[in-house]
């Protein structure tokens, strides 16, 4: 069994930082920092050990921000390039001088909840912190408090030598960031992030341009219609990693069938003539599958390209039908080129999802738009 998550907060790491910020601060209380860091922490969480780790930061370290986050600056492992994951390998973590890896979250959450009257020096520490980890989560604050500074001074970033930072820019302002506190301002007008993802968004690190995407991501669910209209114009003649980018942004709304964006990919309004849809099983147990098939034909006067999708409307408690989109197949039709289409889908019973026994509701969706449907009853 691999090491859980939350145990990459241990106490040892609790150590090595004390005997890392120690060096660099001799009135620093390493046993006391020790005992406070790593009390009970193996009935902690994650970030309930971050916080813990925090807590002791912020009783131990000086009080003076400037002094405090000059010891946590100079108490850091050398830089490294790499993905995140290379850096939070549990073997870098524990190897060579200075503090790197999950450790560097406490530190940052640290310059967020003393360094808010300080943002120059402040958003500096972050410069180094997220070199060693990520300050994703901690810069959010200052977006939030002191919004124009921080994106200026993330904007003199976009073309810094680390990869790291480059990505801080992404996905530290991603409107709606998992795990991260929400940035209404960002969620109401994007503006600002989207001039910053148009400046990344060929940079030549993968890491750099997937964060781009998930932002992307992040901003069609407010705003679907300029999110399709930014894929559009990044599409033109743009090279085959922006191609992939917003193949990655536009997932959700792939997803959804939301014309506007499968038009920008190139899945237009297209003429189709569809079949009756047959649905093989008329009953389904649950844990087992309902089968179903159709003919389509292109009828446009040329060749197409079609993304097919088929949603499963489930039954909900009260009765109404609550729809969940799957992907089908993408396919090239020539004029009047007809094609069976056929499908298994499983009906198993999954933690993300409560059955309700009746009648259950197919429709097939070809480039946004529904051109059959079918039921079956599902059984319980």
């Amino acid at each position: 069994m691999g090491t859980l998550l939350k145990d990459l907060f241990s106490p040892a790491l609790v150590v090595r930082m004390a005997d890392n910020i120690v060096l660099h601060d001799h009135r620093f209380d390493r046993d006391g920092f020790v005992n406070a860091a790593s009390h009970d922490m193996d009935r902690l969480e994650l970030k309930q050990r971050s916080n813990q780790v925090l807590d002791a930061l912020l009783t131990y370290l000086p009080n003076d921000f400037s002094e405090a986050a000059a010891i946590i600056t100079q108490s850091l492992a050398p830089a490294q390039d790499g993905s995140i994951n290379d850096i939070t390998d549990p073997q870098e973590q524990a190897s060579g001088p200075g503090i790197r890896g999950w450790a560097i979250m406490p530190m940052a959450d640290f310059i967020a909840r003393k360094g808010q009257d300080n943002v120059e020096l402040s958003m500096d520490s972050l410069y180094h912190l997220t070199q060693r980890f990520t300050a994703e989560f901690a810069i959010r604050p200052f977006l939030i408090n002191h919004t124009e500074q921080t994106l200026a001074i993330l904007a003199g970033w976009v073309n810094d030598p680390s990869v790291h930072v480059r990505r801080l820019i992404s996905e530290g302002t991603r409107p709606r960031l998992p795990w991260g506190i929400r940035l209404p301002v960002f969620v109401q007008d994007p503006s600002p992030v989207i001039d910053l993802l148009t400046t990344l968004r060929d940079d030549r690190a993968e890491y750099v341009r997937r964060s781009v995407a998930n932002s992307l991501n992040d901003i069609s669910k407010d705003h679907p219609d300029r999110v399709a209209g930014i894929a559009q114009e990044w599409l033109q003649n743009g090279p085959e990693t922006r191609q992939r980018i917003i193949r990655h942004a536009c997932r959700s709304l792939i997803k959804q069938g939301h014309v506007p964006t499968l038009s920008a990919l190139g899945f237009g309004s297209v003429e189709v003539v569809a079949s009756d849809l047959v649905v093989e099983n008329a009953v389904v147990q649950l844990g087992g599958s309902v089968g179903f098939s159709l003919y389509i034909k292109n009828s446009d006067p040329s060749a197409r390209d079609l993304m097919v999708d088929y949603a499963i409307h489930h039954r909900k408690a009260n009765g109404s039908q609550s729809a969940k989109v799957f992907k089908w197949k993408k396919l090239r039709l020539k004029k009047d080129e007809q094609i069976l289409l056929s499908r298994q889908h499983p009906l198993k019973a999954i933690t993300t999802r409560k059955y309700y026994a009746g009648i259950q509701r197919i429709e097939i969706i070809i480039n946004g738009r529904s051109v059959a449907q079918g039921e079956f009853e599902l059984q319980i």
